[in-house]
């Protein structure tokens, strides 16, 4: 939960949920690190509902290499003028600090029960049949002078996590 170096909340509309399923760790630094890294996931998804790849929080959570990348992927959306509905179920994470003290946190979403929704025409489309719902995200997290965790690097690999 938000609450800490004035971190901003992110609200997202009822037409579209994120599900963190087993997002805790018994060791707080590794917690604060979970968190902070759902509110990264969390802000890139509101800024492409909102249609704002510059909102505030998306920096507030990304930096580097990783700001650029979500302000790309948020504006690819924004020129399509899509946004998101359904459901999104974020699962299997898995947590640690490296020998450089930056956080590493590897998680999966399903995006099979998410669809993308035109702006315009509302069309709706979902993952086409022959491609995985499932993404693996691999990122590394570097703590602020404000405590914050931000993310500064992202990849992603399609089909790399199973059910």
């Amino acid at each position: 939960m938000p609450g800490g170096a004035g971190q901003p909340e992110i609200k997202l509309p009822d037409s579209f949920q994120m599900n963190f399923e087993g997002w805790t760790n018994s060791d707080p630094k590794l917690q604060a690190i979970m968190d902070d890294g759902k509110e990264a996931l969390r802000a890139n998804h509101a800024a492409i509902i909102e249609a704002d790849p510059d909102a505030d929080y998306v920096a507030f959570y990304n930096s580097g290499a990783a700001l650029e990348s979500s302000q790309k992927w948020i504006k690819g959306y924004v020129d399509a003028d899509d946004s998101l509905i359904g459901k999104a179920r974020v699962f299997d994470s898995q947590v640690r600090l490296n020998s450089q003290g930056l956080g590493v946190l590897f998680y999966c979403v399903d995006e099979g029960e998410a669809s993308t929704k035109n702006r315009k025409t509302n069309k709706v489309v979902g993952t086409p049949a022959d491609v995985s719902p499932y993404l693996q995200y691999r990122t590394t997290l570097e703590k602020t002078s404000e405590g914050v965790w931000k993310t500064r690097s992202v990849e992603t690999e399609r089909g790399a996590c199973g059910q």
